[in-house]
């Protein structure tokens, strides 16, 4: 038995009744150079937090799912280009990108926090940063956090594709410090061993005008049919703690789950 099918029978989740009959197959986006949240293992194997929970849903909603790799910020195109039909990669769900695609419920949240060198005596302002350059994952809330509110005053914002690149070149001495969600700066960085000598810096910041009410799956918007039949099954699973156990999983004593408003 798999960890998805444990969690849920360890979770005693119930059938729901799906909106279509039987099992729809269906493809999710995901963008794998950002772990806790998604990455690939040495064989190829995609795993990570946003992993389980799709297949999780998938199974409760009865749906047979596959994974279409991509980078971040050309997930909304791609799907809207019909290459895949979900987008399952920690989006943010905002109201400028809920301008050009639907969104599911509010699944989980997570904080975003600046990574600097020990010592650097930098914060996330704008008045400790300026002159600074801060790299930001391209097309992340991180980055539009950056340019809105740090960029206007003086601080060079460096948008990199890849966030492991970021790192490579914050290590490197090219950047001054990344902004970016905690959960994965932890897991991704500060835990590895390029990351020793560097910590988050100050508080995490927020805009609820960027960072809206948390994460969802992204779908198109003429799929609303889909949407409810994913929002069944995230409700049955939120219910059931499955973030939670997710959160305790991945993230240690750090729990991404939202109070349920749905």
């Amino acid at each position: 038995m798999n960890i998805v099918k444990c969690l849920i029978v360890a979770l005693g989740v119930a059938a729901v009744p799906s909106v279509w009959a039987g099992t729809t197959a269906i493809k999710f986006g995901v963008e794998p150079q950002y772990p806790p949240m998604e990455s690939k293992t040495s064989d190829g194997k995609l795993v990570g937090f946003d992993i389980d929970l799709g297949n999780a849903i998938c199974q409760q909603a009865k749906l047979k799912c596959s994974w279409v790799e991509s980078s971040f910020d050309t997930l909304i195109p791609a799907l809207k280009a019909k290459k895949f039909d979900v987008i399952n990669s920690s989006m943010d769900i905002t109201p400028q990108r809920a301008k050009a695609i639907a969104f599911t419920h509010a699944i989980y949240q997570l904080p975003s926090q600046l990574i600097a060198h020990n010592g650097s005596g930098l914060k996330p302002t704008a008045e400790a940063l300026k002159g600074k350059n801060i790299g930001v994952l391209q097309g992340s809330t991180q980055e539009s956090y950056a340019m809105k509110h740090w960029q206007p005053n003086g601080v060079n914002i460096v948008p990199y594709k890849d966030q492991n690149q970021v790192y490579y070149d914050m290590v490197s001495g090219r950047l001054d410090g990344t902004l970016v969600n905690s959960t994965s700066g932890q897991a991704g960085f500060l835990d590895k061993a390029q990351g020793k000598g560097y910590s988050f810096m100050g508080k995490a910041v927020y805009d609820p005008e960027i960072f809206g009410p948390g994460i969802g799956f992204g779908l198109r918007k003429s799929d609303s049919a889909l949407v409810t039949r994913i929002n069944k099954a995230i409700n049955v699973l939120k219910a059931q703690g499955l973030v939670h156990q997710l959160s305790k999983k991945y993230f240690k004593n750090v729990d991404v789950s939202l109070p349920e408003q749905n």
